[in-house]
C-alpha cells in the first residue's frame, strides 16, 4: 500500500478512504485526484508509482495523459468564441470551414461537432499514426469524407477526429490551434498545468501509462465486437498505451486524446463549468454561454460506445451529461468527461462541485471505471 500524500477536509474522509481503497482493492498504480466545492480544493490527493517499473513516485506535480477528458477543455475554447460573438453554433460549419462542405456536409451545424453528431466518427480510408500527427492533412480527409450517418440524428462517439473538428474551426476563426488558444486564454493566466500534447521541458514529470496483460485481451476481445463506425472511430488509427508513451504522441495536436496535466489542473478546467463559467474570481465564459455547454442534444444509445452502458446516454455540447447511469453523480444535469483507461473531468454547478481524476494504469473501459465511481460515490456521499 502506498504512502497517500496532500490534503483531504475532514467532511470529505471518504473521498481519501476511496482512493486508499483503489490501491488496496482495484489495482491502481499512481493516480491523483482533486475535489474542488464552490471554487475550493476539499481534496487534493496523490501517490503510488509514476511507471511500471515502481522506481519513480507520482509527485504533486507529476503529469499524464487523459486521453478523451482532454474533450472538455477542447470544447471551452469553441465556447469561448461563441461567447464573444465570433462563433454561432447554430450555423453550418462550412461558414468557417469552406472546404468541410464537401461529400454532402453542407448542412453540418457547428453544435453536431461538439455533440458527436456529425456522422464524422472516423475516417474511412486507412490512416496511420503518422497521418494523423499531419494536422493540415488528417483535417483535409476529414473535410473531404462523407459521413456515417445522417448528421444531427444521432450521436457516435468521434475518439479521435472530435479534436480535429472541433479545432479546425477553433482555428480558422482564431488562427491559432486549440493548444495555444487554451493556452492564452485559459490556462496561462489561471497557472493550471495542462497542455494538449507534452512540451518538450516537462518530459521529466510525465507518468507511463500501463495497461495489465489481462486488461489488454479483454480490451481486444471488445474491440474485436465493433461495428465498422465504431472501428473507424476507435482503431482508425489504433492508439493505447504504447503509442501514448511514445515522443511522438506527446509532441503532436490531438485535441481530442493528448491532453496532459494533473488531477488539479483538471478540476480547474471542469471547475469553469461548475462555476457557471468563473474559476477564482476571474470570468472565463457568461453564465448563459457556461449553461449552453450542458445542453442535451438527445439522449439515444450511442452509435460507436452505446454497448457500454445499461441506458441511453445523452451528449451535450462538448461534455456527456450524468444521466440515468449517474456517470457524474446523482445530479443527471451533472457533466464531465471520461478518458480511455479511467481518467475523469466532472463539473456539477448545483453544487458547486468540480473532479479531477488521473491515473497511469489504464482499465478496459472506456468510461465509468470502477475507480473512478467509486471517488464520485464517495464525493456525493459527504455533500
Amino acid at each position: 500500500m502506498p504512502q497517500i500524500h496532500g490534503h483531504c477536509d475532514e467532511r470529505f474522509a471518504a473521498v481519501r478512504e476511496a482512493f486508499e481503497r483503489n490501491f488496496a482493492e482495484r489495482d491502481e498504480l499512481g493516480a491523483a485526484v482533486t475535489v474542488l466545492v464552490d471554487g475550493a480544493p476539499v481534496a487534493d490527493l496523490w501517490g503510488g508509482w509514476a511507471d511500471e517499473a515502481r522506481t519513480r513516485r507520482w509527485e504533486r506535480e507529476t503529469l499524464v495523459n487523459i486521453w478523451s477528458t482532454t474533450k472538455g477543455p477542447t470544447a471551452l475554447c469553441a465556447h469561448i468564441l461563441a461567447d464573444r460573438g465570433l462563433l454561432d453554433l447554430q450555423a453550418p460549419v462550412a461558414r468557417y470551414w469552406p472546404e468541410f462542405a464537401a461529400a454532402g456536409k453542407e448542412s453540418v451545424l457547428v453544435r453536431h461537432l461538439l455533440s458527436h453528431r456529425s456522422g464524422l466518427a472516423g475516417l474511412r480510408q486507412p490512416h496511420t499514426l503518422a497521418e494523423l500527427y499531419d494536422w493540415e492533412l488528417t483535417c483535409a480527409r476529414l473535410a473531404a469524407t462523407e459521413p456515417w450517418w445522417e448528421p444531427g440524428t444521432r450521436s457516435g462517439y468521434h475518439a479521435i477526429t472530435y479534436g480535429f473538428l472541433v479545432g479546425e474551426v477553433v482555428r480558422r476563426i482564431s488562427g491559432l490551434l486549440p493548444g495555444e488558444f487554451l493556452r492564452q486564454e485559459i490556462t496561462g493566466p489561471l497557472g493550471i498545468d495542462f497542455t494538449i500534447g507534452l512540451p518538450e521541458q516537462d518530459t521529466y514529470r510525465v507518468a507511463e501509462l500501463v495497461q495489465a496483460k489481462p486488461a489488454r485481451a479483454a480490451q481486444a476481445a471488445l474491440l474485436a465486437q465493433l461495428e465498422p463506425v465504431a472501428v473507424a472511430s476507435l482503431l482508425n488509427p489504433a492508439t493505447g498505451r504504447a503509442v501514448a508513451n511514445t515522443p511522438e504522441w506527446r509532441a503532436a495536436e490531438i485535441p481530442a486524446a493528448n491532453g496532459h496535466g494533473t488531477a488539479r489542473a483538471v478540476a480547474s478546467l471542469y471547475g469553469i463549468l461548475a462555476g457557471r463559467g468563473s474559476l477564482e474570481g476571474r470570468r472565463i465564459l457568461s453564465r448563459e454561454a457556461a449553461e449552453r455547454v450542458r445542453e442535451g442534444q438527445g439522449g439515444c444509445r450511442d452509435l460507436v460506445v452505446g454497448g457500454g452502458f445499461a441506458h441511453e446516454t445523452e451528449i451535450a455540447l462538448g461534455v456527456w451529461l450524468s444521466g440515468p447511469n449517474r456517470s457524474y453523480g446523482p445530479n443527471p444535469r451533472a457533466v464531465g468527461h471520461d478518458g480511455a483507461g479511467g481518467s475523469c473531468g466532472l463539473a456539477d454547478p448545483e453544487s458547486g462541485v468540480a473532479l479531477g481524476y488521473v491515473m497511469n494504469r489504464m482499465g478496459t473501459g472506456l468510461a465509468d471505471d470502477p475507480r473512478k465511481m467509486a471517488l464520485v460515490e464517495a464525493v456525493y456521499a459527504a455533500l
